[in-house]
């Protein structure tokens, strides 16, 4: 059931006597309408209040940033110029140790042409050798030609030793044969 134009402007004039006869309905809206405006007032301070709040919140925050960024900086040029010193440090000990192995690099150097020396040395001691060994040759060869000379010579005294023994016999034969013959004679 749709209610018509007369029927809606019939229930507003009874709304409204109603509300005329009772002022305090009335004012009660009205004090309604006060204690929320209030409410919403305290509200906007309130979070006025708190904005301010997360303002300076933000701020200190910010500063705290700003602070922690300024020191982490200064820890990291004190880290990087640390950090240098150790590489310099470092790049100084790589160079103690290059050094190191130049000398070390000398010294097998030196070695070498030790062993050079030694090596050369032996061929000369080498050489000593094949003429000791060839002068024991020569006396092997010189030992030979006396054995040889003394076989000779043994040679000739077996000779001569023979000769000796039969002309001691022929001797003795011929003085044992003069000495019948004189004995007989006589």
């Amino acid at each position: 059931m749709a209610l018509a134009q007369e029927d809606l402007l019939q229930i507003q004039q009874l709304i409204e006597q109603s509300m005329s006869t009772r002022p305090e309905a009335a004012f009660a809206n009205v004090r309604y309408e006060l204690d929320i405006r209030e409410r919403i007032v305290r509200v906007e301070e309130e979070l006025k209040h708190q904005r301010e709040l997360m303002l300076q919140s933000f701020e200190i925050s910010n500063k705290r940033f700003e602070e922690m960024r300024i020191d982490m900086n200064k820890r990291f040029e004190e880290m990087r110029i640390d950090m240098n010193k150790r590489f310099e440090q470092v790049d100084k000990r790589f160079e103690q140790v290059d050094k190191r192995f130049e000398q070390v690099d000398k010294r097998f150097e030196q070695v070498d042409k030790r062993f050079e020396q030694v090596e050369k040395h032996f061929e000369q001691v080498d050489k000593r050798f094949e003429q000791v060994e060839k002068h024991f040759e020569q006396v092997d060869k010189r030992f030979e030609q006396v054995e040889k000379h003394f076989e000779q010579i043994n040679n000739h005294l077996t000779i001569i030793t023979n000769r000796m023994d039969r002309f001691m016999f022929w001797s003795l034969g011929l003085t044992v044969s003069a000495v019948i013959a004189i004995v007989k004679l006589t």
